[in-house]
């Protein structure tokens, strides 16, 4: 980026970084955001740190097919996805105005290039003048850009990209309608007219009622994929898209076909054919696979089949320090309605405890609060000890001397069901007497925003305010605990307009310290996320949030 164009606030983060007062991790991110290139970040963080930093790609074998297990569920919005495995097939086929690498900075990809206004409320959004659309071969242009933004943000959609996005592109109105409670029935839209402007044919402009820093982030949320206005939002075989590969088949629990395209615009793809294959709950099904040579690569895995895959020998293992994380979570209804109930939930937990055995080496303490230490805004706050006389007094306070007989959800899955078993024990020693109901995956994800107390794995996100802003704040589809708490959404939409590294981490240690206190969820684990991967699959790194990018991969024969 050029000097003259070059975001005021660079050179203050150049001297912090330079001086210790940032790491290289929050250097990298917050640069790259304000649009700086990737290359000069990592030239600069280089002069001042004397490391050397390469990114070459070997050659890769051409031809061939690669066989992945992702779960294959049943979905047809690819802009109201609500799990990974789901973006996994529409990134294949649709791709995204930005990319969050393997390293956790974001880059320009559908996009040349974006640049911030001095205080972060204009944000100018260059599109890419080469990508072309699979069917008829169009430029993706401008239009393409302001009508999928203007879709994510309809409140009618419900795409979970408005949690992101509602604080600073978004305004409540009244519907003329009332609550139960008798109060005025809110909804959501733009805040102006032009909000989201079209500049010219590869140019739009984004108008924001608050500053925010994280755009670029924001336009890699995985409901976020760019699709055809042509075709809407829907994902099918034959669906147009920009990316590397073509749908040709979509049998839900079975299998997910897709054909590599000879005119891609990008790099790649290498393969001739990416096959996904749903081998379903068993975690043994996975490792069966990996040790027969049925699948190249088990694209998610649990504690349980760590030790197994590692004694297979023609396997590499791929781990990753994310920000990966699960909870249970409580909605406003009794018991949970009162707060010393949530909070005698959270005490009567040993964190590290159960990250120890439900997980072990791939599993670390939770805070209950969702921030993670990896993620750069993290506060550390004093440490959040399990105290069973202070559960068992909150829960008296509240009414229940004798304790409480609560139903707990949790999904199929090996680990998850592991970690929820572990908190049963350690609720019920407090007085805490939940029966723990174990629902096939596919199932629970339909439901799984409507349990009262329910158990939900969340997937890395590269800043902890977005993990805040998708699950806690007031009104947003994610919020699957329908938790609303005015002083926590004013505080979260400061910290996401604050570029200054100090400053926002202040913000953000007042944002932990709401939810320990009055926050839905009881948070006892952070997860590394790792993989197993046959030995002929080429150019396979892990990404933090177990994304799956087709067009890098080759296999050898």
């Amino acid at each position: 980026m050029g000097r003259q164009s070059e975001h005021p606030y660079i050179p203050k983060l150049k001297q912090l970084f330079a001086e210790g007062g940032c790491d290289r991790r929050e250097f990298l991110r917050t640069a790259t955001l304000l649009g700086v290139s990737a290359t000069a970040a990592y030239a600069f963080v280089g002069k001042v740190t004397g490391e050397s930093v390469a990114f070459a790609q070997a050659a890769l074998p051409k031809g061939g097919t690669a066989r992945i297990s992702v779960r294959i569920r049943q979905f047809e919005s690819a802009h109201k996805a609500n799990f990974v495995p789901p973006s996994n097939c529409v990134r294949q086929v649709c791709e995204y105005l930005s990319k969050t690498g393997y390293d956790n900075v974001t880059r320009p990809y559908l996009l040349e290039k974006w640049e911030p206004s001095p205080d972060l409320k204009t944000w100018t959004l260059h599109v890419r003048r080469t990508v072309k659309w699979r069917k008829g071969g169009r430029l993706l242009n401008a239009d393409d850009v302001v009508w999928n933004l203007r879709q994510v943000l309809d409140p009618a959609v419900g795409s979970s990209v408005l949690g992101l996005m509602k604080g600073y592109m978004m305004e409540d109105v009244p519907t003329g309608e009332k609550n139960a409670d008798g109060t005025a029935k809110l909804t959501a839209r733009l805040w102006d007219s032009k909000a989201i402007e079209k500049v010219d044919d590869f140019t739009v402009r984004l108008n924001l009622k608050q500053a925010q820093l994280g755009v670029p982030e924001h336009l890699f949320h995985y409901p976020l994929a760019i699709t055809d206005p042509a075709e809407g939002e829907k994902f099918a075989p034959g669906t147009n898209g920009t990316g590397p590969f073509d749908l040709v088949e979509y049998d839900i629990g079975r299998r997910a076909t897709f054909k590599a395209r000879k005119d891609y615009w990008g790099q790649g793809p290498y393969l001739d054919e990416l096959v996904f294959v749903d081998l379903g709950d068993d975690p043994g099904a996975d490792v069966a696979a990996l040790a027969s040579r049925q699948i190249h690569l088990a694209s998610a895995m649990g504690a349980s089949q760590l030790e197994p895959c590692k004694r297979i020998p023609h396997l590499v293992y791929y781990p990753a320090d994310t920000a990966a994380s699960a909870h249970a979570r409580m909605h406003p209804v009794p018991p949970f309605n009162d707060k010393r109930v949530r909070q005698a939930m959270r005490y009567a937990v040993d964190c590290k405890t159960v990250a120890e055995v439900a997980l072990g080496e791939i599993g670390s303490p939770g805070e209950h609060h969702h921030v993670s230490p990896i993620h750069p805004e993290y506060a550390k706050l004093p440490p959040f000890n399990r105290d069973l006389a202070k559960a068992k007094k909150l829960l008296a306070e509240a009414g229940h001397p004798g304790g409480i007989d609560i139903e707990f959800n949790c999904p199929n899955g090996s680990w998850q069901r592991d970690v929820s078993q572990v908190m049963v024990q350690q609720w019920a020693d407090a007085g805490i007497r939940a029966k723990l109901n174990i629902i096939p995956s596919t199932e629970y994800n339909k439901n799984w925003t409507e349990y009262p107390l329910g158990f939900t794995d969340w997937s890395h996100r590269p800043l902890g305010v977005m993990c805040l802003s998708l699950g806690y704040r007031t009104g947003v589809p994610w919020n699957e605990s329908k938790y609303s708490n005015p002083e926590f959404d004013r505080l979260l939409t400061e910290a996401e307009a604050t570029a200054d590294v100090e400053k926002r981490r202040g913000l953000v240690r007042q944002l932990e310290m709401i939810l320990q206190d009055d926050g839905p969820l009881v948070q006892p684990i952070w997860r590394k996320v790792f993989c197993f991967a046959d030995q002929k699959l080429k150019g396979f790194k892990m990404h933090p949030t177990q994304y799956v990018f087709g067009e890098e991969y080759g296999v050898e024969a």
